[in-house]
């Protein structure tokens, strides 16, 4: 009975000590709680509709590669990656309204397909959301008419975003390169 009592009064003098260790790395600075009112703030759901301009060719290029393609690979670029600052327009034309710029990174991801794996901040300029933006990482499958990523989050306005986006090519220069899509972007996020 007596080793019993000891291994309950160790186990407890243990536990407070462990306790206090925890209590005192929390003091630290570097790890604290949350104000639980920042999560009882209405969620919205907004949508977004933007055309991006992928800009290859030419002098004003906003779509730069940083690694070729490896040179078996040829048809499809597999392992290239370009860095982008494509504009987001309001409209299908370049000349249309500018609201945002999408600034990230693309590879090409498959051997014997068409496929990217994106990856993107949506850096708005308009109007409330003005200095937001709405971040973007997924695969885009190429072939396909409806693509779609997932929003992973955001900064500004869009702080804990989540939601997707479907994206659809609008234009395709084959010779160039140059693309434009329309991106219907579906956000839920606190206001």
């Amino acid at each position: 009975m007596a080793i019993g009592a000891f291994k309950i009064i160790f186990f407890l003098l243990l536990s407070c000590y462990t306790l206090t260790i925890v209590t005192a790395q929390d003091e630290t600075g570097f790890v604290g709680s949350i104000d639980p009112k920042l999560f009882r703030r209405r969620q919205n759901v907004s949508h977004f509709r933007f055309y991006w301009h992928d800009v290859v060719s030419g002098d004003n290029a906003t779509a730069i590669e940083i690694i070729p393609p490896l040179p078996k690979f040829n048809t499809t670029n597999f392992g290239e990656v370009k860095v982008i600052d494509n504009a987001l327009t309001s409209g299908p034309q370049l000349s249309s309204k500018l609201v945002g710029r999408a600034q990230g990174i693309y590879s090409y991801t498959s051997q014997t397909e068409l496929n990217f794996l994106m990856i993107m901040n949506f850096a708005l300029f308009e109007g409330k959301y003005n200095g937001s933006t709405i971040t973007i990482l997924g695969r885009n499958d190429a072939y396909e008419k409806v693509r779609e990523m997932p929003v992973i989050g955001g900064s500004g306005l869009f702080r804990f975003a989540k939601g997707y986006a479907e994206l659809t090519t609008y234009f395709l220069n084959t010779t160039t390169g140059d693309a434009t899509s329309e991106y219907n972007i579906y956000v839920s996020h606190y206001v």
